[in-house]
């Protein structure tokens, strides 16, 4: 029998752990000391668990975030490079505004002329200018008068319907209505018209026209019809 075998006959553990663990518990029970269950074991080791692996999502929260900021970051500097550029670019362009501001100025070149040259520059801008101005806004003044002038104006008209009654049944009416048409004047048109029944064979002349409200009143068209008084009786207007 070879020395393995032999030990594995005596009484005794290899597992260091596992013993230590017995001799716990051996001490435990003689002390009166209650033991852990192993349910109790098992939710610590599933807390601690739980912990790691709550320090890991953390970890990897954290190295997410350190991420973002590295890329804004290199957002920044890359912006802060195009800023630096275009303020650049733009120098040159403010220095040649100011240089064409300055380049105007030219009086040695006017001191050269003769007399006779300097009566026809003007240095401050001509009078004849001015004069030219004012005569192209009179002539658009001018122009929008004759346009307006032009228009024709509004005219107010009115369209009146005249009731002439005769004197009796033996009345002619249509020398009556030629009595009546026979009135003219400037702003008066003459319409359509037609004999209406009044009664006992009396027929009334009822004719329309169209008059303008400031050369044609109704006072004076009534006047200039009831002068017919061998065949007007009355007339009114509507």
């Amino acid at each position: 029998m070879s020395g393995l075998q032999g030990l594995a006959q005596e009484n005794i553990w290899f597992d260091k752990s596992r013993y230590d663990e017995a001799e716990r518990s051996f001490y435990e029970g003689m002390n009166g000391i209650p033991q852990t269950s192993q349910s109790q074991n098992a939710s610590k080791s599933e807390d601690q668990s739980e912990l790691v692996s709550r320090l890991k999502s953390l970890e990897l929260d954290n190295k997410n975030l350190h991420k973002v900021v590295d890329d804004l970051r290199a957002v920044l500097s890359k912006l802060e490079s195009r800023m630096a550029v275009l303020e650049k670019s733009q120098a040159p362009a403010s220095k040649t505004v100011t240089v064409t501001k300055a380049a105007p100025v030219q009086k040695p070149k006017v001191e050269e002329h003769n007399d006779a040259d300097d009566d026809d520059i003007d240095l401050f801008g001509s009078d004849e200018e001015d004069e030219e101005a004012e005569r192209i806004k009179a002539e658009r003044v001018k122009e929008y008068a004759q346009r307006k002038a032009k228009k024709p104006a509004l005219i107010a008209k009115s369209s009146i319907l005249l009731d002439v009654k005769p004197w009796d049944d033996e009345t002619d009416m249509s020398k009556l209505e030629e009595c009546v048409r026979s009135i003219q004047m400037d702003g008066l048109l003459w319409g359509a018209s037609k004999l209406v029944p009044v009664g006992y064979g009396i027929k009334k002349l009822q004719i329309s026209c169209v008059v303008e409200d400031d050369k044609v009143g109704t006072d004076i068209l009534e006047e200039e019809i009831t002068t017919f008084e061998d065949y007007v009786n009355i007339s009114r207007f509507y």
